[in-house]
């Protein structure tokens, strides 16, 4: 194994591999945050539906009743 093209044709096929695995993983993840976007946007939909049929919620600038 001392042979330098046999060695670079060595580490090609490792770097392959490396970037193979790696791009998997960014499709899987790239899947899970569409699904937590879409999720999100419902979420967020079904908010406003319900502040639609109640009215709004509280805000951070309403005071408590207690003050």
């Amino acid at each position: 194994m001392n042979d330098p093209l046999a060695r670079l044709e060595e580490k090609v096929a490792f770097l392959e591999r490396a970037v193979t695995e790696l791009s998997d993983v960014v499709a899987r993840q790239q899947k899970e945050l569409d699904r937590a976007t879409d999720r999100h946007q419902r979420l967020l939909d079904k908010l406003a539906a319900m502040e639609s049929d109640w009215g709004p919620s509280a805000t951070a600038e309403e005071k408590p009743p207690h003050y």
